[in-house]
């Protein structure tokens, strides 16, 4: 974006990958949910299609923001007239350090995700949002254990309704064959694996796309396809080494039967998880998919940035963050302006690619000493994705984000189908959850921006004998 509005000035891109997410593929499905791919390509593609932007294969030590200079890992520094940080975030683990524990943020441990797990027996799983439901899913021939602390699975998308009605596809032994993935494929062709080391655990990869685990084989050494046993209400209390098992003697479960009956293990495993509910667990390795926390680290030092209660920076409606000519957009932002009553940040792909393009039409317009308004993407929240082979739509405060209990819900569910829950608040549509091919976000999207008073068709909103469409075409 803004080496197309300023083709004669220099951009440079900083990264610590060799490897840039391209978006391509891109479709506005409605006015504000997108569809896209997300492609890792070599970065003099980048280079190719704009002559005037050069990109700077380092990490980046330090900022000085009031010398306006970057430094980075490869001992140079850089002047800037203006900056955009858009670093990103980092796995949250659940224990730092622990060789036993896997976080899975990028491609790279993605990779060493699928290599421990063609060696496994048994895994743990703690995390409850869209990477964790997508692995648990997507494992065959490995027993999961998942524990996740609330209720139901998929929290961070869905309510206990939803969940319910995604359940039966966990435990289907016979998988429908994926429809095929209109997103991401990620590889890394012959040469271009060569040149790139493995990543050290601390060195930050780019963030998988929204079909990160297409391509990837997730087998482990069983015969049977699935295996999936929820442990709800839960964290992880502690870790044991095997060793250190042995010295509690405590005995640990065997993977629950149908019966749910568990009985003591008789198996020595590599690692032992202790849970808040008192029972341990024997295990390969454990996944921690406990969401992100904003890469902020390398540019704090010295610099006086205003940070936000999720410890992101925080930005204006301008993506300005609170020092002169700095900019954030994606992960590493945290969205301070007063938003839009159906709005709220969510750490997205879909976000990330819309707060980058609209952070460089500020900048440009601060450079024209132009004015800008907020960008129409701000006004709903809006994604889709799929989880289980469904599609997945949501909009708008789907979970009734902040609307206490001054609020109704209204489902219709038809098993093995689709779900569709509306979030209504005096007769106003105020969010939605669509899971299968229901069609209706188009028209549900216009019923939340609009605000239309709905009392007056009540339950009828969602007979399914009605077609809602025609109604409010």
């Amino acid at each position: 974006k803004l080496a197309m509005e300023f083709p004669s000035e220099d951009i440079f891109l900083m990264t610590a990958s060799p490897v840039i997410k391209a978006v391509t593929n891109f479709k506005q499905v409605s006015k504000t949910l997108e569809e896209f791919d997300v492609e890792e390509q070599p970065s003099s593609l980048l280079e190719k299609r704009y002559p005037n932007i050069k990109v700077i294969q380092s990490g980046v030590k330090q900022l000085k923001s009031i010398e306006h200079k970057i430094f980075t890992e490869d001992g140079k520094e850089y002047m800037y007239e203006k900056l955009c940080l858009c670093a990103g975030a980092k796995p949250k683990l659940i224990f730092e350090g622990n060789p036993y524990v896997l976080g899975i943020r990028d491609t790279d441990s993605a990779q060493a995700f699928q290599k421990n797990l063609a060696q496994a027996e048994r895994i743990v799983v703690v995390g409850n949002g869209g990477i964790a439901l997508e692995l648990v899913y997507e494992i065959q021939g490995c027993e999961v254990i998942w524990a996740i602390k609330d209720k139901a699975i998929g929290n961070t998308f869905f309510d206990a309704g939803a969940a319910e009605f995604l359940i039966p596809k966990l435990t289907a032994e016979e998988r429908e064959t994926p429809i095929e993935c209109k997103r991401t494929k990620y590889t890394m062709e012959g040469s271009e694996e060569k040149k790139r080391s493995i990543a050290a655990p601390d060195k930050l990869g780019s963030a998988l796309g929204p079909d990160w685990h297409e391509g990837l084989d997730l087998k482990g050494t069983k015969e049977f396809s699935h295996k999936v046993h929820i442990e709800i209400l839960c964290e992880v209390k502690k870790i044991h080494s095997q060793q250190e098992f042995i010295q509690l003697q405590r005995t640990s479960l065997t993977f629950p039967n149908e019966e749910k009956n568990v009985e003591p293990d008789q198996v020595l495993w590599p690692v032992y998880v202790e849970l808040t509910n008192g029972k341990i667990y024997g295990c390969d390795f454990i996944v921690s998919a406990t969401g992100v926390v904003p890469n902020v680290k390398p540019f704090l030092d010295g610099n006086n940035f205003a940070v936000g209660e999720d410890g992101g920076l925080k930005v204006d409606k301008h993506m300005h963050t609170s020092l002169p000519d700095i900019y954030a957009a994606g992960d590493i932002c945290t969205a301070a302006w007063e938003p839009s009553p159906v709005w709220h940040q969510m750490r997205l792909w879909t976000q990330a690619r819309q707060m980058g393009w609209y952070a460089a039409k500020c900048m440009a317009a601060d450079t024209l000493r132009e004015s800008i308004d907020l960008d129409f993407s701000f006004e709903l929240f809006a994604h889709v994705t799929k989880f289980f082979n469904y599609k997945v739509v949501v909009l708008g405060k789907y979970n009734a984000q902040g609307l206490g209990l001054d609020h109704e819900l209204m489902l219709r569910c038809t098993k093995g189908q689709e779900y569709v829950k509306v979030v209504m608040q005096n007769g106003r549509m105020m969010g939605a959850v669509l899971i299968g091919e229901t069609d209706l976000e188009e028209t549900f999207e216009n019923l939340i921006l609009n605000q239309m008073d709905l009392s007056a068709y009540g339950e009828d909103l969602l007979n399914p004998d009605i077609d809602i469409e025609d109604y409010f075409d």
